[in-house]
Parts: C-alpha cells; structure tokens; sequence
C-alpha cells in the first residue's frame, strides 16, 4: 500500500469535501502523469483494451484530458498539468519493479483473455497500463489546442505542482498521491479528475466520489509534528522510493518518529541496513528540482485544430468533438478569460 497508508493517520478535520462548482475561480496544479493513468485505467472496453485510433494509438487518455477539462473549465476551474521530467536515479529501482509487475500483467491478460475471462482480463489490462513517451507527446498537443497551460517539471511532476501552490501560483495541487503533501503543497486536491459516479473495484456497486482538500498546515497541527517527521513517517512505511519497514504502519510510524524525533535512530533500531539511502530520499523530498520557468495562461481553444488532432489524427466522433469544443470556448469566454484578465486581482486570495 506503502504511502496510500498515510491517510489513516489524517485527521478528518483536515479534510473538506467540494462540488466542483464549490470549486469554481481556482486555480489547480494537476499532476499530468497522475491524470493520464487514472484515464488510461478507467477508458476502457469490456475486454479491458484501451481504446484506440484505426492506426493502433491508444487513445483513452486523450478522451479522458479532453471532455474530463471540458468539464473542469466549464466549473470555473482553471486547471494547469505538470508532467514528469526525469525521475531521481534512486528511483530506478522502483521503476523496475513497476515494469516487472506491468509484464506480469500482460501475461496474465493474454491467458485470461484465451480461457473466456473476461473480468479477470479486464483487471489484468488495468494492471498493465503503460505511458509512453508519444503518449505524454499527444496529451501536450491535446492541451496546447485546448487552451491549458501545462509545466514541464525537472524531475518529479508532484514536487513541482507543490512548488507552485508554495508560491501561490496556483491554490492546490492536484493528484490521487499523498506526495504533494511531503513535497510541501499546502493543500492537495484528490479526486478531481475522476469525481462522479464510479465502480468500486470487483463489484457492481458504484459510489459518488467527490473532490477532497487536504491540508496539510492542519494535519502537521493536529498531529503535532512537523512536515519533516511526516516526511519520516511516510518513509517508514513505504514510498514510491521506499519499500518501509516490515511491521510498522502509520500508528506505529507516527509514535516512532514523535517518540524519537530521529529518523536515522529509527531506522538503526530495526537494523535497517541502507540507513544513508533513506536519508539520501528524505532530503530529496524536502529539496526537490523545481524550476520558475513557467506561464501559467489560459487562451482560446483552436477549434479546427482540435477537429483536425482527434477526428482526423485520432479518429473521434467529429459531431461530439465539435459540440465539446464549443462548450470549452464558452467555458473561456464565460468562466476562464474575464478571471485572467481582470479579476485575478481579487482571486489572488483564493489563487
């Protein structure tokens, strides 16, 4: 589960609920590999394949960008994506272990899909969802015809999205991960790209899902800690760099680091044997590559180019393309432009 565990310990005081319209003049800092995946794993069809174009692109998480930031845009929020650039080296294990399990998946699908299983081979394609680097390459196009600013990051897209709410850029990143809240973002914005009606995972029962804000000043308060023993408390129990402690979850964490206030005497009590590694990812997390190079502007969406990217590159319904494109120019013009022209000003309080 590793830093999905995190939420145990957050206190639901710190937690607010929205409608997307609740929503409406904020600025949000979307975690743009965190989006496509999420599109990538829900579009698909009854076998689990991805949808795709007559040329074999997928082509889910573009219809997942495209009418998901209608919607968004049409709410009033103005939201910005930023993409991974290349990860820290310690992470090449964790990628490996990504890839191998991707792999196994496949396998798995291929088997499923030959003995008739049909839901157990959608679980399995779910499993193996790939990004590739043309993939991010078309979701950058699909976004610059759409009118929405995207940020290339240096290294990690979430220390970035962090690093702009930091600065006030933006209000809140946005991403399923908690990692926002160890990068440092004052408030991370779940379930914004995937809020609705969804399926919980192996069962025929849909829940409402609604986008969430998470503060972090309010759990650091709460709990009585500080952003670095949060930092701690995640590295104990697993991040995306590492793999935790066998035996201690968030509870435990959270009374280790308040009980010894060093991490590195928490972790030579368990005999961990790569003690300079853990300390080597809590400084990244604590001073990750970021970069100021970035505009944050929204402009006016190129219809004709969104016609000529997804129906004639991509093979979309033109008639529902054209109608979702003229609800995003209006979305612009009604929701988007008079804010970035005139009243950001006044939205500068709410970012």
């Amino acid at each position: 589960m590793g830093i999905a565990q995190l939420r145990e310990i957050i206190p639901q005081k710190c937690v607010t609920n929205y409608t997307l319209k609740a929503l409406e003049g904020r600025k949000i800092a979307l975690d743009g590999f965190n989006s496509l995946y999420q599109f990538l794993t829900a579009i698909r069809g009854p076998d689990g394949k991805p949808l795709m174009d007559s040329r074999g692109n997928v082509t889910s998480h573009l219809a997942g960008l495209f009418y998901r930031t209608v919607n968004l845009l049409e709410n009033g929020i103005r939201v910005a994506y930023v993409f991974d650039g290349k990860p820290p080296d310690f992470k090449k294990k964790e990628i490996e272990r990504r890839l191998s399990i991707k792999e196994k998946a496949e396998k798995m699908y291929k088997e499923a899909i030959s003995k008739g299983i049909i839901e157990e081979a959608k679980k399995y394609a779910q499993m193996s969802t790939r990004l590739t680097p043309a993939m991010v390459a078309d979701a950058k196009k699909l976004l610059e015809l759409m009118g929405v600013p995207w940020v290339q990051a240096p290294s990690e897209g979430e220390a970035q999205a962090a690093y702009m709410a930091q600065k006030g850029s933006v209000w809140a990143s946005g991403s399923q991960d908690y990692d926002s809240l160890l990068f440092g973002s004052p408030r991370l914005i779940r379930n914004l790209v995937v809020s609705g009606k969804r399926k919980l995972p192996g069962k025929n029962v849909y829940v409402n899902v609604e986008p969430e804000e998470i503060k972090l000043d309010c759990i650091l308060k709460d709990l009585d800690i500080s952003r670095e023993q949060l930092i701690d408390i995640a590295l104990l129990v697993g991040t995306d760099y590492t793999e935790g402690i066998k035996g201690i979850g968030p509870k435990t964490a959270l009374r280790l680091v308040k009980t010894y206030k060093d991490l590195e005497k928490i972790l030579r009590s368990y005999n961990v044997e790569d003690v300079e590694y853990y300390l080597k990812v809590k400084e990244f997390f604590l001073n990750p590559p970021v970069t100021d190079d970035y505009v944050l502007e929204w402009r006016e969406p190129d219809i004709e180019g969104l016609i000529e990217f997804l129906v004639r590159e991509h093979d979309f319904n033109e008639e529902r393309v054209r109608r979702a494109a003229e609800r995003l120019k209006k979305a612009w013009r009604e929701k988007i432009r008079s804010r970035q022209l005139g009243l950001d000003a006044f939205f500068s309080k709410k970012s």
